[in-house]
């Protein structure tokens, strides 16, 4: 059964909004645009380590969002209340036996330290 999924998770992409110009007329990203995605699948990806000059830690996790979810490389995405980053091309999910289009897969990643 493709998304959006009844029991689901809400999933809050952030994309920078269109250039503004700073004191000096610079171009500088615009406030972030948030679109809503309900019914996603959440599931853990991974998550690594690095203790040898900082303890720094990487943990990833994958989302399926609903088919023509727009999502890019360089969005961002809050779920569960934190902020992740894309990591790399969202890929779409769909069958050329039977054109069932399952979804959006994302994957997001996270660095601390």
């Amino acid at each position: 059964m493709p998304p959006p999924y009844p029991f689901g998770e809400t999933v809050t992409f952030l994309r920078p909004g269109p250039p503004a110009q700073d004191d000096y007329g610079n171009d500088v990203p615009g406030a972030d645009v948030e679109v809503v995605v309900a019914g996603c699948a959440v599931w853990p990806r991974s998550s690594s380590e690095d203790v040898q000059a900082r303890l720094q830690v990487t943990e990833g996790l994958n989302v399926l969002a609903p088919y023509g979810t727009d999502v890019r490389p360089h969005d961002r995405a809050r779920v569960r209340g934190v902020l992740y980053d894309v990591d790399g091309d969202p890929g779409e999910w769909r069958s050329s036996l039977t054109g069932t289009r399952a979804g959006v897969q994302v994957s997001l990643t996270r660095t601390t330290g």
